[in-house]
Parts: structure tokens; sequence; C-alpha cells
């Protein structure tokens, strides 16, 4: 008896759903243990593309589009702050870590920073509606970068965070697979002026530290070179 094999049906690209243009986002080459060798002071940060989502001129109850920022231009010729947590709406992150900063926002801008970003192992849907519940205070200027104080950056593909050496696993006790270890920078021009890495840090850990990469510790770090 001959079996013939069924006639596969030409694909079929949904009508009035446009195909996205593709970007150029090269992952860092750096082999995987390097992933987690935290980068050191005096180093230049990570030269990758944060996809993020930015509001246009539009009646749609969803105005927004995609918006391409390189690290160059959210960080060059600026002195920035940044902090970086495991993930949005998380318990820690959510109650302690993202509020502090939030707080003291304008008295760190006073010290000579240009701007304060907040990074995630998350996309920018996620991270927007995250500050949004946190009762961030929304930027809809067109063009904007989602809220007035600490701003977040989406890092989906974990780019910057393997760069950055901070890749961390938390799979068996928390099932969140590759996310960024909890730290803080001061990034003047793009290199490490100073770096906060909370304590402990291995692949799949347990506790998750929470104690050099707060607001305060920041604050009183700035007020020590304040000049």
């Amino acid at each position: 008896m001959t079996l013939t094999a069924p006639k596969k049906s030409p694909s079929k690209i949904p009508v009035g759903r446009p195909t996205a243009a593709k970007r150029s986002v090269t992952a860092p080459t750096s082999s995987p243990s390097s992933h987690s060798t935290p980068i050191t002071v005096g180093s230049t940060i990570p030269s990758i593309t944060f996809v993020t989502r930015t509001r246009i001129e539009s009646t749609d109850q969803n105005p927004f589009d995609w918006k391409d920022l390189t690290t160059a231009s959210l960080f060059g010729g600026k002195r920035c702050v940044i902090f970086s947590l495991p993930g949005a709406f998380t318990p820690t992150c959510s109650n302690t870590h993202l509020p502090g900063y939030e707080k003291a926002y304008e008295e760190i801008k006073g010290m000579g920073v240009d701007e304060v970003y907040c990074l995630s192992v998350n996309d920018a849907f996620v991270m927007r509606q995250w500050g949004l519940s946190q009762g961030l205070e929304e930027d809809k200027t067109v063009g904007g970068l989602g809220f007035k104080k600490v701003k977040l950056l989406p890092d989906g593909a974990a780019l910057f965070t393997r760069g950055m050496g901070m890749s961390a696993t938390w799979t068996s006790s928390r099932g969140f697979g590759e996310r960024s270890w909890r730290y803080s920078a001061v990034i003047d021009d793009c290199k490490v002026e100073k770096l906060f890495v909370e304590p402990g840090f291995v692949q799949d850990s347990d506790p998750d530290p929470f104690e050099v990469s707060d607001a305060n510790t920041m604050v009183e770090y700035l007020k020590s070179v304040k000049k």
C-alpha cells in the first residue's frame, strides 16, 4: 500500500497586521561565564539597544509605538544612576527598591546626576504596567520615556544584564529563569564610576539580598563625592 503525505497548505500572512522591520540588536559576544562576572569600576558599560515603547500623537486606545534607545543615547555625556532588580511586580522590588529611588529622585538629581534608571529583565509592556501600578507619574508628552521621575528600562533579552556581568537565574526557587542580580551603579559618560552589588551573587540563589543597592546607600555615596 502506498502512503501519500498530506499536502501542506501555503502559509498565510494575517491581513492588516504589517510585519515589523527587523532591528539589528547584537548580543554580546562574551562567553556565558562572563555573563555572571560583574563589571568593574572604570569599565565601559555594554553597547546595546533597548527596545522600548514611546508615546505618539494618536487617538487610539494604545497611543504608543516602538522606539529603539541605545546605550550611548541614554548614558553618553551624562552622569546617571541605574539600579537593577530581579523582576517587576515582585515584593522587594515593588515595596522598597523602586519606591525608594522614586522618593529620592529629586535629591539624587540635585547631587550632579542627570537621570535615574530602573532596569529589569522584563519587556516594555510589563515595565509600563508596573510603573502605573506603583503610582509613578506618567509622562504623557510625545516621545517621552514613560514616567516623569525614575525611568524604567526594559532589558527583555537580558543583553545589558549579560554585558554588565549580572545575569542570574532563580530557576528552582522562583521559576524565574534568567534575570538580573540586584545592583546599583553610577554611570558617568558610559563608564562605571561606582558599583554596589548585592552580596552572595550565585546562580539559582535562594536568598535575594537587599543591603547595598538601595536608594539610601546611593544618596550617601553621592553626598560623599559631591563637589
